[in-house]
């Protein structure tokens, strides 16, 4: 009995401590820097400087072109098919709408790397893209990744920048913080619409 107590006791222990690295982790991955320019609730204002990122688009629904945009993507950073060194992995994953049925799908560069400076993908359809700096509304919400939810805080946003008497300029861009494997309610998720005013 003291053997499966003490088994039991090691087991709680390492998944203890598991679950503290990986929060650690989660927690201090770079993020991108942005100014607040208002806050209200789980609503944001916020200024934007000018990123780096690498981007692929992929067509079909949101959820499937997340996925197959993720794989060429974390392929580049992590020097699958390139020579050079690997690049940090960053949050969040943004993806936004692309011209027809097509997603645009992004990781953001760490602040570290110019655009000049990082390693030429291996794929052609791997783009690295300089952004403009941009005034961006945002909710945040925790959740899993569906369509539905995504689609009742984008409409949720569109009316706050409504309310405020902004004029939305871009599409939608969804930006996930978390891994699939994080559960829902510790995922942080937002939606973010350019706008102008404010």
């Amino acid at each position: 009995m003291r053997i499966v107590i003490w088994v039991l006791g090691g087991l709680g222990v390492l998944a203890i401590g598991t679950v503290g690295a990986w929060w650690w982790y989660t927690r201090n991955i770079e993020t991108p820097d942005y100014v607040v320019v208002s806050r209200d609730g789980d609503f944001e204002l916020r200024d934007y400087p000018a990123m780096t990122v690498a981007e692929v688009v992929r067509e079909g629904p949101r959820s499937e072109a997340l996925r197959a945009g993720f794989r060429p993507l974390a392929g580049y950073i992590f020097a699958k098919e390139r020579s050079g060194e690997k690049i940090a992995m960053t949050a969040p994953v943004t993806q936004e709408p692309g011209d027809g049925d097509g997603w645009r799908v992004r990781f953001i560069m760490p602040r570290a790397w110019s655009l000049e400076d990082l390693p030429r993908p291996a794929q052609e359809d791997v783009r690295l893209v300089r952004t403009e700096p941009r005034r961006m509304a945002a909710v945040r919400f925790s959740g899993a990744w569906q369509d539905a939810e995504m689609e009742k805080y984008e409409e949720r946003l569109r009316a706050w920048i409504a309310e405020r008497g902004l004029e939305a300029t871009t599409a939608p861009t969804y930006a996930y913080y978390d891994d699939p494997f994080t559960p829902g309610f510790l995922r942080r998720n937002e939606v973010l619409i350019g706008v102008e005013g404010g």
